[in-house]
């Protein structure tokens, strides 16, 4: 039996997902960087008895599990990316773990309003000077941190490609799910910091005591907002939501030439900046797929592309 060489119409499934991101190096920093400031907290607060440094070095400890959770997901994403078993790659393994990301933040969310709303009605002694000196320690750390993964998130700014018809620009810079609960942890850890120093200042020179715990009621409606965002758009990645409207759009405007119509589209997210697609067509002449696909700018991101044509019986419209 003849067998046909078929390796020129077959792909792989990668997408470039092997490649290490700069996202994943950024991640592994901050975590080391919170993992020490975690170590000296715990380590200073059993040495001098202080709870407020053993309490914040405990909660640094449950951002660096967060953290640890984005960091690892980038490894696995490249460790499997080539694994056939998953259909379109590991791509999606970014928008998991920024929803487990976004879950985390919620839980830590609803940890601090209800701390908070618990001391304004069972209000508590502070050490004003040393919880001071405690929140701008973990204000710096955080402020170090949240730069970090802002420089080292891939930021692709795709430029106008003209193919054909004229397309706007497509911006796929802010879709790395994972970096932005990664970034979103640190940034809300630098809120109730910041939060608690104006709280603690006010306390201390005023006498507000409730102060610390109206701010940090304000912090957590704030993390919340975040986290509901966070989760509601990797959500939308894992159900395979459709793309964009107008990204659809630029698409059919490409296949539709002559009397070809587009009668059934689908594009939907595979990974950070990358969506497949299918595309159905009815005409009464058919071309071949591939004169199709060489139709699609690389700036719509779309690393797999299935097209359908169908004969159409019917008499031209005149």
């Amino acid at each position: 039996m003849h067998t046909q060489d078929t390796s020129r119409w077959t792909h792989d499934h990668v997408f470039g997902q092997d490649a290490v991101k700069s996202g994943e190096r950024g991640t592994l920093i901050v975590v080391v960087i919170t993992l020490v400031a975690m170590v000296v907290e715990i380590s200073a607060g059993l040495a001098f008895g202080s709870m407020a440094l053993l309490a914040d070095g405990l909660h640094m400890g449950s951002h660096a599990v967060a953290l640890g959770i984005a960091f690892l997901a980038y490894v696995a994403a490249r460790r499997f990316a080539g694994d056939a078993r998953f259909s379109f790659g590991t791509g999606k393994i970014n928008a998991l773990a920024g929803f487990a990301g976004a879950l985390l933040l919620a839980v830590f969310a609803v940890g601090v309003g209800w701390e908070s709303v618990t001391r304004l009605i069972n209000p508590v002694d502070i050490a004003y000077s040393q919880a001071i000196i405690v929140a701008v320690v973990g204000l710096v750390v955080n402020v170090v941190c949240a730069f970090i993964l802002v420089g080292g998130g891939d930021h692709h700014h795709h430029g106008h490609h003209h193919h054909g018809d004229a397309l706007h620009e497509v911006d796929h810079s802010h879709e790395d799910h994972n970096l932005r609960a990664a970034y979103l942890h640190v940034l809300a850890d630098a809120l109730t910091s910041v939060l608690a120093i104006v709280a603690l200042l006010g306390g201390w020179l005023f006498g507000a005591a409730w102060l610390d715990a109206a701010m940090g009621i304000v912090g957590a409606v704030l993390i919340a907002r975040w986290s509901i965002s966070l989760i509601s758009k990797s959500a939308l990645v894992l159900l395979d939501w459709q793309a964009p409207a107008e990204v659809r759009a630029q698409i059919r405007r490409l296949f539709e030439r002559g009397d070809d119509r587009v009668v059934d589209l689908h594009v939907w997210s595979v990974g950070p900046g990358i969506r497949a697609a299918v595309v159905s067509i009815v005409t009464h002449d058919p071309r071949p797929p591939a004169e199709y696909k060489s139709r699609v700018p690389e700036s719509l991101g779309i690393v797999h592309l299935t097209v359908e044509t169908h004969l159409c019986n019917d008499a031209p419209a005149s």
